[in-house]
Formats: structure tokens, sequence, C-alpha cells
């Protein structure tokens, strides 16, 4: 009988959501207690800042230039490599996924992805390598499996979250809640029972029941949260009042100075700020962060710790099943996030083409099977999501296949030494509205170092170069510092050598997200 291995992702969750990360807002005991107990790793980055890209770099092992998901709507090829699928038919796994999916685009009005099919089917899979699948998105609309439970239980609260995926209001989305007008927040009044981050633990949890005792297994548990809209159960605004927050560290405190920081970076950071661009499809076309007041980034922030809070709950009601089965002792947990959030940082909100940590740096926690006797660590060395499918497959017993570009992650700091791990690689590229841009980030030896390929706001000279050690919060940006230049080009040329190969036939966008 092999190691069991529960994968955990929240969807936008920040590095420093987590207690264990140095969060002092959210309680988060349960994942702090992995954390405790495994392997906490201080530097991991996502291979890409939005859904689709990450989430399909979490599930081939690759990274985004070779499986080609470069962006949100460009569609995961039906026959890319899976490790669900490889640890199914090199292994026996029993392979299941259950939240979020999105690794097909979810506008989809001719529902020609099974992604968005299944649930009107009546179908729970086999896909993409998981012989069973019930999926979630945000919110209470929509073709998935949770919208449709929601539907037949309780149809008066199919409208109660906030209506982020209504067409043709998507890219107008905009509206304000709560108690400031905040952006996209809304007090929902939806029963905490029914809301879908306890669907996913309940379904999870009904899962891991039908499975023989014997069985080996893997599990993607997909929360939803505390990806935006803000719309937690109205229930639980008591935990967290956002009138007594303190703004967030990376916030500059002022427009004035926002603008002097942005401006001291690559134009598309200003030019967004101000509201002369959109350069990414899941921030409102109509949204001006410029507009974003002190107390909306309070409450929005009160309102993705209550949410975080959720998540940690309901991790907790699944572990507690897993060893109520009594398989705790033989399984695997790793817990991460697909890519971050601003959160207030640099006066801003959502994600896009700004590799900087509060987008790029991740939890990642390895809670190794106790089984296996490996010592709790706290690993300072880079590691990525490209990174996990190797993982699953040493976890499993299995050599890693010729496909995947990762390696296992290291259990110890003695091993990651001994791995020579000295960086981790980020991308973006993407062409909306006409705007076309392409950023290589390369982070090693504490200083993250971006690229600007030639693109419709750049001509290739252009970039970011900073000292974390000097400026956590990135707001120096040393690129064209002359002190700096040597550095600069070292960090270059390092990048260029650790600039995965891309695939030959560039895939193309089908729908917005």
């Amino acid at each position: 009988m092999a190691r069991k291995i529960l994968f955990v992702t929240a969807d936008q969750q920040r590095y420093d959501a987590l207690g264990c990360n140095g969060g002092k807002v959210a309680r988060t005991p349960v994942i702090d207690g992995l954390a405790r107990a495994g392997i906490n790793y201080a530097r991991a980055h996502c291979q890409n800042v939005v859904c689709m890209p990450s989430r399909s770099t979490m599930l081939t092992g690759q990274y985004v230039r070779t499986h080609g998901v470069v962006m949100n709507g460009v569609p995961l090829p039906a026959d890319a490599p899976s490790v669900a699928r490889y640890l199914n038919e090199r292994a026996g796994y029993r392979t299941a996924l259950i939240g979020k999916a999105h690794f097909e685009p979810i506008l989809d009005l001719q529902q020609a992805f099974y992604e968005n099919r299944m649930a009107r089917l009546g179908e729970t899979g086999p896909h993409r390598g998981f012989e069973h699948l019930e999926l979630a998105m945000h919110g209470g609309m929509g073709p998935w499996h949770y919208p449709a439970w929601l539907r037949a239980t309780r149809p008066e609260l199919v409208g109660a979250y906030y209506p982020v995926l209504l067409l043709p209001s998507f890219e107008q989305n905009v509206a304000g809640g709560g108690d400031t007008g905040a952006v996209q927040v809304k007090h929902n009044p939806i029963p905490r029972g029914f809301y879908h981050t306890d669907w996913v633990a309940d379904r999870a949890i009904a899962y891991l029941d039908a499975l023989a005792q014997d069985a080996d297994w893997f599990l993607w548990l997909s929360f939803p949260d505390p990806h935006h809209p803000w719309d937690p159960p109205q229930s639980e605004l008591r935990r967290i009042d956002w009138r007594a927050l303190s703004l967030p560290t990376g916030y500059p405190g002022s427009a004035d100075r926002v603008r002097a920081i942005l401006g001291a970076k690559p134009r598309h950071w200003l030019d967004w700020y101000e509201g002369r661009i959109v350069s990414n499809f899941e921030a409102p076309a109509k949204f001006v962060p410029a507009s974003l007041g002190a107390d909306q980034i309070r409450e929005i922030d009160a309102m993705v710790h209550i949410k975080n809070e959720l998540i940690d709950e309901a991790l907790g009601r699944v572990l507690a099943r897993i060893a109520a089965r009594g398989w705790m002792a033989e399984t695997d947990i790793l817990y991460t996030s697909d890519h971050g959030e601003f959160q207030g940082d640099f006066g801003l909100l959502f994600k896009g083409p700004y590799h900087v940590d509060a987008l790029l740096r991740l939890p990642l926690i390895w809670r190794p099977a106790p089984a296996a006797a490996v010592a709790p660590a706290r690993i300072a060395a880079p590691v990525g999501h490209v990174d996990l499918a190797p993982t699953f497959c040493a976890i499993a017993g299995l050599p890693s296949p010729p496909w995947m570009q990762g390696m296992a992650l290291p259990a110890s700091p003695e091993a990651a030494a001994a791995q020579r791990r000295e960086h981790v690689f980020t991308e973006w590229s993407s062409n909306i509205n006409d705007i076309e841009l392409h950023l290589r980030t390369l982070y090693r030896d504490g200083y993250l170092c971006t690229v600007y390929d030639r693109g419709s706001l750049y001509d290739g000279s252009e970039g970011e170069l900073y000292d974390l050690s000097e400026d956590p919060l990135q707001w120096r940006n040393l690129w064209s510092e002359p002190g700096r230049w040597a550095l600069r080009a070292d960090l270059v040329a390092s990048l260029e050598a650790h600039t995965p190969p891309a695939r030959a036939q560039k895939l193309r966008r089908v729908a917005p997200v």
C-alpha cells in the first residue's frame, strides 16, 4: 500500500495570509499545524500569476511556455500530460478533483469544454486523469456541480453571491457593496453550510468515504476562495471588524506616494493605476485603482481574512475524516495557492502582469506522511509549482516522467543544497485590447529581476530589479541605477540561461477567462 496524497489549493491566496508565514489577522490553526509538523517553503513562486496557466503547471509539471497556456482563456490541450493520469495508470491511484479546476475557459456559452458540460450531463468524469470530479467556481451561478446542487436544494440562494460571472456585465464588474461601496464586495445572505467552501469539503469527505480502506488515492481539494468577488457568508462578518484593521504594510499611504513609486516602474504600472489601460481581464475593465479608498482596502482585506479562516476550518473537517478512516499516518498533505493578490499593496487590487511578491510568492507546505519520518523544516531555497508533480511521483514511488520539467521538492535544507536550488522562474505573455506584454522573471540570491521583452509598450530594454533584503516591499526599482548595472547584467544572463524552451505551436486564446 502506497502513501496517499491530499493536494490542497486555495485560489489567489498570498504568502502572508497564514499565521505560519507571519499573518496576524486570519486564524489558520489547521494549516499552521501542518507547517509545524512538516516542511514550510519560505520562497515558493508560481510560474504564472493568473489561474489557468498556474493550474496547468501544477497538473502537467511543465513550465508555461511548454504546456502553452500562457494566459487565461487559453485551454489546456486535451492531450496534455497529467500527473493524475500518470498516478492512476502507473500506480493504480484513485484520482479525484473536488472544487475549482479551471484548465479550460469558464466563459463558454456554447459549452465547448467538458468542464462546463459535466454537471448538465449528470457526469463526474473521467477527465484529464481524474476518475472523479465535482466542480465549483466563484458563486452560485454557472454550469458546474455546485451551482447545480444549489439550484436543486436551495434555489432561492442561487443569486445570493456577487454576480461576477453574469454576462454581458462581466467586463464591467465594478459595482461596489458592503459598508464602504468597495468593488466586488457584497454582504452575502447565504447560510454558512451552503457556501461553496463548505460544499467543497463536504463533497471531498463524501468521496473519501466511498473509497475502499486499502485504496491508494490522490485527491486535489481545490477551494475557489479567497479569490474575488469578496462575498463570504454575512453570518461570518463578525469574525473580523474591518474598521479595526490597519492598512497593509505594502500600501504606500497616499495617492501621491503611490504615483511616485509606480512612476519609477515600467509605464503599465502607473497607466493601470490611473485607468489608462487594462492589462488583465480579471481586473474589471472599468475599475480605476486610483479611486480605491483606504477604508475600502480595509473592508476587502477583512473579507479576504474571513475567507481564509473558512478555508482553514473546512480543511480541518477533511483532515478529521482522513484521521477517522485511519489514513493519517500514511497521507502526505501539500498546501499551496495558484497565485497571489495585491490586496492593497501599491494601492492596487486583483493581479496581472506585475511580478512582485504580492502575486509571485505563495504559501507552500508539505506535511509528509508521519510514516515517512521526515523532520520538520523551514526551507529558504527557491522552489516552484513546477516541482509539485515530480513530488507527487516521488511520494508514490514513481520516477518522474521525461515530460515533467521540475524536480521533487527538497525535504530538508541539506537536500535543497544538494539539488543546487538557486533560482525560480516566472513568466507572463498576453495580448489584451491590443496591449501586448511579455515578462520573464528570475528570483536568485535575494534579488527579483524582470525582463520586459518587446511588445506594444516596451522595446525590450525595460525591466525591474529589486533587492529584497533592502527593499522587501519592492518600492525601489534598481533597474536603471548605474551602481547596479553589473548585478543586473549577471541576473539577466542567468535569466536567459534558465528560460525554458517555448512550444513549437502557440495556442490560441478563445475566451477572456
